[in-house]
């Protein structure tokens, strides 16, 4: 499970009297996606780190990660990245938190759930051949990733609460067919907003 700890430091550093300071943010990720955030040959770490102006250490024996940077809002975008990561996106779809500063990130937690209801409501969530995980992206505009005893949603706000509240429907056992009528419902909602 990923454990997460932030902590903002201050340091000043400088050359020749230039100071600016660093703000450091800890975050723990599960082993199975150390490669992932790393990525061939350092590839999406590198990728990641040139995009925001950051330095990302990853430890691979205990999946804990420091993010450093000048930009305090930055490294907030980065922690969220590298937990999209850490929760089952690929690097391609968690990098759009970097493409737009109201794009949020938004886990919803399964971890209550025996695991022969897990199966169960990950089955209802993914629906047959990833149909419905498909429809509720599509319908809402979203990105979505069940992984573990989590659900991570991507998107703008309103877009992620009507998504959360449909995938909080299909955990609560409401059938699949009024979920999509309230998604449908919220589409054309969610056309009018934006």
């Amino acid at each position: 499970m990923e454990e997460e700890k932030e902590r903002s430091e201050s340091e000043v550093f400088g050359e020749e009297g230039e100071e600016w300071s660093i703000s450091e943010h800890y975050v723990r990720i599960p082993q199975d996606r150390i490669g992932v955030l790393i990525g061939k040959g350092g590839s999406v770490k590198a990728a990641l780190e040139s995009r925001t102006s950051s330095k990302i250490d990853v430890d691979s024996k205990d999946g804990s990660v420091v993010i450093r940077t000048k930009d305090p809002l930055m490294a907030l975008r980065v922690v969220d990245v590298v937990r999209a990561i850490a929760r089952g996106f690929s690097p391609e779809r968690a990098f759009v938190l970097l493409d737009d500063d109201s794009f949020i990130l938004d886990i919803i937690s399964l971890s209550h759930l025996s695991e022969k209801a897990l199966r169960r409501v990950k089955g209802r969530i993914i629906g047959k051949n990833g149909r419905t995980r498909q429809l509720i992206e599509e319908l809402t505009g979203t990105r979505i990733s069940v992984y573990g005893k989590t659900v991570g949603i991507i998107g703008y706000p309103e877009q992620v609460r009507v998504a959360r509240a449909a995938i909080e429907m299909l955990v609560d056992g409401t059938p699949h067919g009024a979920v999509y009528s309230y998604l449908e419902r919220k589409r054309r909602e969610l056309r009018d907003y934006f």
